[in-house]
């Protein structure tokens, strides 16, 4: 009888509501998918070559030099010595006096930062206006803090004159855009340079997103996690610095990309008082806290970086030159098999056109899986190469329209970027023989 009782109070559901719809994640998936089968990893965006001697110095000074302060706790919001460069640094790019204590604050990687902005400035009924293709984690965290994604596509507009794409070729429609702006809008999701394509934002497009912001009264999150990584001389500006976007925008880095150290997971946050203070609050009631020895390193890694600001021997200019080389090297490689890449302005990553591979991957009639995924998952099964499909960076109603495309990542080791250019070519003659 007692059991019979208990196991009827268990029937009731567990699950809070707004986990609803969006349990899966497609990194769970391709990630154990790739540590199965793949021989060359270009799916995750991470590097597989080392973090550089400066900052892995820096980590083993602190570790070692006898401060067992630095095994405890620091401040809650960031560590003194690292917001107080964060503030210089950023101070310098965005022409203003910024305050330590207030105008910075660290998160544990970019992605604690983002949760942090939607759920401090987001409410039920919200609106937040999202810009496809996204990074994917943007709407499970809207919709978790009871906000209503609203979707507005880049339109690709391919060359005429069959030239390779450019992800520059990809564009905001500026009706289309104002369109999406209304009394309900809270925040634009803003993130230039662009996860999956590499698309670095004009001037002339952040002015439009800028004007729209300012007209209707709206915040703009703003993840520029990629920042030092443009190539080709692009610039990439910061949409704060633009008239009367300070008051109303959010920044958020990461460590990780800038100084290729993702497993560290330092972030941070700049951005008015006004907007920070309430992320302080959702951050001291989560995670409150982040690695003391992690911030003091990536702490010496910005001040030698203040150092070199603007020289050769700048760490975020050589790191953007040597992984232009290596987009170039797999633009080539991709090109070379007829997957036709489109060139990345800025990030680790390239998306590719993989129509003239179609033909290998079985259709399988009356599946809901889009297409991309079968041919993703084919590939790192039969070919032990692992990407990304593009389309799991789309919404819903509109990820059937980019089932065409899969996502690389070409931050990686010379040696991994040989291996996946020997599988594309043994495919190429294994398709041609």
């Amino acid at each position: 009888f007692l059991s019979h009782s208990l196991q009827a109070k268990m029937s009731r559901p567990v699950q809070a509501r707004r986990l609803e719809g969006i349990d899966k994640n497609i990194w769970v998936e391709f990630v154990k998918l790739a540590a199965t089968y793949s021989k060359v990893n270009l799916g995750q965006g991470f590097p597989d070559f080392p973090a550089p001697d400066f900052l892995i110095e820096a980590f083993r000074r602190a570790l070692n030099e006898g401060n067992h302060m630095l095994h405890q706790y620091t401040r809650a919001f960031g560590h003194p010595p690292l917001v107080k460069v964060l503030s210089q640094f950023f101070g310098k790019l965005l022409g203003r006096d910024l305050d330590p204590m207030t105008n910075v604050m660290v998160t544990v990687g970019a992605y604690q930062a983002l949760f942090c902005c939607f759920q401090a400035l987001v409410d039920e009924g919200d609106e937040v206006i999202i810009i496809e293709p996204f990074f994917d984690c943007y709407e499970p965290m809207v919709k978790m803090a009871g906000g209503t994604p609203v979707f507005v596509p880049l339109r690709p507009n391919p060359p005429k004159d069959g030239k390779l794409m450019s992800s520059a070729d990809w564009q905001l429609d500026p009706a289309e855009l104002a369109s999406k702006f209304s009394e309900r809008t809270k925040a634009i999701v803003l993130n230039s340079p662009n996860n999956p394509l590499g698309k670095v934002f004009s001037c002339g497009e952040l002015g439009l997103i800028a004007e729209l912001c300012v007209k209707h009264d709206v915040l703009c999150i703003s993840d520029e996690v990629y920042e030092w990584l443009v190539y080709d001389g692009k610039q990439h500006i910061r949409i704060a610095s633009l008239q009367g976007m300070w008051d109303r925008t959010v920044i958020i880095g990461s460590a990780g990309k800038t100084f290729s150290a993702t497993g560290w997971k330092v972030g941070w946050v700049v951005g008015p008082d006004r907007l920070l203070q309430h992320l302080r609050t959702v951050h001291q009631n989560s995670v409150y806290h982040c690695a003391t020895i992690a911030q003091e390193a990536v702490a010496q890694g910005f001040q030698r970086e203040l150092m070199l600001y603007g020289k050769p021997e700048s760490y975020f200019i050589q790191l953007s030159k040597e992984l232009q080389q290596k987009r170039d090297w797999l633009v080539q490689s991709l090109d070379g098999v007829g997957m036709k890449p489109i060139i990345p302005e800025g990030t680790y990553f390239l998306v590719a056109d993989i129509s003239q591979f179609k033909s290998d991957v079985p259709d399988v009639p009356n599946s809901d899986e889009p297409y991309d995924y079968r041919f993703a998952k084919w590939m790192v099964k039969n070919k032990g190469l692992a990407a990304i499909p593009l389309s799991a960076f789309y919404s819903e109603a509109h990820k059937n329209n980019y089932t065409n495309f899969i996502r690389f990542c070409f931050a990686k080791e010379e040696a991994t970027l040989k291996a996946a250019n020997d599988i594309l070519q043994k495919w190429k003659q294994e398709k041609t023989s």
